[in-house]
């Protein structure tokens, strides 16, 4: 069960899921994708909704022949969050989602809510994040640049220290698999916790 309220219902899922959702009335979808990954047929039954696409990889560290998110991208989609608060009553149902539902939307849902929920702890945010998906690992970078934006610097790396240790509290074996993935950062900012 969320640990917060928000004025619309938020829903953080995989491309797998996206039809699951077509009758719960999404009025607003943030879609990242690998870059060459084909649009999702299943926003057809979705009916009308806001939706900004935006395409870039799954890695926090600057990789050849991999296209890293940019703090300009991290920054449109705030503009999209904000955006679309301030369209009176339009917003009811905000989605994110990308490949699997539990690096980069986990990480920019966190930063949604934290821009729209200004009050709430990093800590209250990231738990919040985990309850919505237990298999959460929100990506380093895209916190990074979205915490400075939100001026809130270090808050969201160290909430999310937190999550990295439960995740390898319950899957030990997948340390190495992400050291090996170049998201060594991510385990070092776990070990600090």
């Amino acid at each position: 069960m969320p640990l917060i309220e928000t004025p619309f219902l938020t829903t953080v899922c995989g491309l797998e899921e996206l039809a699951g959702h077509s009758s719960r009335e999404v009025s607003h979808v943030l879609s990242i994708l690998d870059p060459d990954e084909p649009e999702p047929e299943a926003f057809g039954a979705y009916g009308e909704h806001a939706r900004l696409e935006m395409r870039f990889h799954d890695i926090i560290e600057e990789t050849a022949g991999h296209v890293a998110p940019t703090p300009d991208d991290v920054a449109r989609m705030l503009a999209f969050g904000r955006d679309s608060e301030a369209e009176a009553g339009s917003l009811r149902h905000l989605l994110v989602h990308c490949h699997m539902g539990i690096s980069r939307s986990t990480a920019m849902m966190a930063l949604l809510l934290a821009q729209s929920q200004t009050v709430l702890s990093a800590d209250t945010i990231m738990q919040h994040i985990l309850a919505m998906r237990d298999k959460a690992w929100p990506n380093l970078r895209i916190l990074e640049y979205g915490e400075a934006i939100l001026g809130r610097d270090g808050e969201f790396t160290r909430a999310a220290g937190a999550i990295y240790r439960i995740q390898l509290e319950r899957r030990p074996e997948i340390r190495n698999f992400f050291i090996n993935a170049g998201r060594g950062r991510e385990i070092e900012t776990a070990d600090r916790v």
